[in-house]
């Protein structure tokens, strides 16, 4: 029997995730587990929470299913993903799937662009309709300051693990990514010292990669990797 661990990212939640885990759990018997980290979810509670929280939840979940599956899959969104290349790289899993992970992050022109459509937007009375508008609108306030230095730890810290990574591994990254760079798939393809690495872009995906207009080509594409057989991979 298989164990899937999903980690949502930086103040989200499960429901970043949400159509990669409910299409495993429809075409899969694994068990798929999408834990909430701490502070995080729809109700953001961020105050004095540390980055060693994120991470000792994560790792909890992973361990209660080692001890009842035989294989271990980790899926990590954004900072979920770097927190699941740790993982990966202490505890030795079967598979590793790496979606928009945080190993750098903002990407200054693809901000630049996605501010001038929020303009445009703005200027033509349809701000409202701006998905990204929407999105962030609902974070601001929300996130104190010392939460985000929490966030710059933790890559900090799950960035010196990457080496000791030697599972199979899938990368995703959208082209349009404004928090994360494209090019960080590179980055994190070189460090990553696992000889059986797959990298794939996403053309029209931003940072939001599961919920975004490449998500079923996604969804496909992460099943299938986490089907082949090990020698395969």
């Amino acid at each position: 029997m298989i164990g899937c661990l999903v980690i949502h990212g930086y103040t989200g939640g499960p429901y970043e995730v949400d159509p990669l885990a409910n299409f495993l759990k429809e075409n899969t018997n694994w068990h798929i587990e999408v834990p909430t980290l701490p502070g995080h979810g729809r109700q953001l509670n961020l105050k004095d929470v540390s980055h060693k929280k994120w991470i000792t939840a994560a790792e909890s979940s992973l361990k209660q299913l080692k001890n009842k599956y035989d294989e271990i899959y980790l899926i990590g969104f954004s900072m979920g993903g770097m927190i699941a290349a740790y993982l990966a790289a202490k505890y030795k899993v079967d598979k590793l799937v790496l979606l928009a992970p945080s190993g750098k992050y903002l990407s200054f022109k693809q901000l630049s662009i996605d501010a001038a459509g929020m303009l445009a937007d703005g200027v033509n009375g349809n701000l409202k309709k701006n998905k990204l508008y929407i999105h962030y609108k609902k974070k601001v306030g929300s996130v104190p300051f010392t939460a985000n230095l929490e966030f710059l730890k933790l890559v900090k810290f799950t960035r010196r693990y990457l080496k000791k990574i030697d599972s199979p591994v899938l990368i995703a990254q959208g082209q349009q990514d404004g928090m994360v760079p494209f090019k960080t798939a590179y980055y994190l393809n070189k460090e990553i010292s696992s000889k059986r690495k797959e990298v794939v872009f996403f053309e029209r995906s931003r940072h939001l990669i599961c919920l975004g207009d490449d998500r079923d080509t996604l969804n496909t594409m992460v099943y299938n990797f986490l089907m082949k057989p090990k020698e395969q991979n």
